[in-house]
């Protein structure tokens, strides 16, 4: 079977205009400007209004990322939402965007919390290279301030609102996606969780008393692992194409904390310059924090044909992730040369 070469053809973001700052949490709970900012660098988060659910943002990114690659919705194979805060358990969210979008095409979720962008472009990836399909519709969208307990000093702090979207195609050869490196550690389950809501736990008076429907996290956990894992994802990503920290023109990494980003950075040998880091603007918004900085990287020119440009990623399950692109960013393909 032909190998056709995917990348990303197509990029959107879809941002809440609310900004929740510091200055206001500091009237919620017991904390400080000067504390959130040495602890996590967030100075700000987007937040949704109340009428707006993870499906609005992600479609509103979709139909960007859409007009960026030159598309419609009918050119469409397969849509992935990549969201632990779906509209609701079920249906999909992935469906309620195809409907949205008058999309014709399949659609289906992808749950592997902060990593989930990265492994739904290797989902997206597979189904390109084998000419199954010919676009695919990569949505990372949360809602995390639904999840969010504000009476919490440590967690309430750290997370906003937000989608990104990317349209994966086939691109030339030579670019596009060139390697990837996804991994998952289920012992560490319960460092980084939602409790209750599921079979486990269903929702209960009790459940809800005991707030166990929001964020629960091991701060100092998380930290240990993400900067092991991110220095070791990223490492392997190059391994598999060959590459060098010095080849690399931009990390994109989740946007979880400043300290997390610094600490790897370091570890990795990384320049300030091959680093994006937005967090200080949005907190962490889960998956879709690496399409949102990745899109602000391509629109302010910090990303440039060619470039070698390096996604990671690491969250919930616990999970990693980590891809290597040459960035060509193409117009979608037209259908006689997609076919060939």
């Amino acid at each position: 079977m032909a190998h056709h070469p995917a990348g990303i053809i197509g990029l959107g973001v879809a941002i809440p205009e609310h900004r929740l700052t510091n200055a206001e949490l500091e009237t919620m709970v017991d904390t400080s400007d000067e504390w959130i900012v040495n602890r996590t660098g967030i100075r700000e988060r987007p937040i949704a209004p109340p009428e707006t659910a993870t499906s609005d943002l992600a479609t509103q990114a979709a139909a960007r990322a859409l007009a960026d690659a030159g598309l419609t919705p009918a050119d469409l194979d397969l849509i992935i939402v990549s969201t632990v805060t779906p509209d609701m358990a079920f249906p999909a969210t992935a469906c309620l965007v195809q409907a949205r979008l008058g999309a014709t095409c399949p659609a289906f979720d992808l749950e592997a919390a902060c990593t989930g962008f990265i492994y739904g472009l290797s989902v997206a990836q597979q189904f390109i290279n084998t000419g199954t399909y010919r676009h695919v519709l990569v949505i990372g969208a949360e809602t995390l301030s639904r999840i969010t307990d504000y009476q919490h000093r440590g967690t309430c702090i750290l997370f906003g609102d937000g989608a990104g979207a990317a349209v994966v195609g086939r691109v030339s050869s030579r670019y596009g996606f060139l390697s990837t490196s996804l991994g998952a550690d289920g012992s560490g389950a319960d460092v980084l969780k939602q409790p209750a809501g599921g079979s486990r736990l269903p929702a209960s008076a009790e459940t809800v008393a005991a707030r166990q429907h929001y964020i629960q996290m091991d701060g100092s956990e998380v930290f240990k692992f993400a900067v092991r894992i991110m220095t070791d994802a990223t490492e392997a990503v190059l391994a598999g194409c060959g590459a060098k920290v010095a080849d690399i023109d931009l990390v994109v990494p989740h946007q979880a904390n400043a300290r997390i980003v610094d600490a790897a950075a370091k570890r990795l040998g990384l320049k300030a310059e091959q680093l994006i880091v937005n967090i200080d603007r949005f907190g962490n918004i889960s998956s879709a924090s690496i399409p949102i900085a990745l899109e602000e990287a391509y629109r302010t020119g910090r990303i440039r044909q060619g470039h070698l440009v390096v996604l990671v990623g690491f969250g919930a399950g616990l999970t990693w992730g980590s891809m290597a692109i040459r960035w060509s960013k193409d117009r979608a393909l037209s259908r006689s040369e997609a076919a060939c």
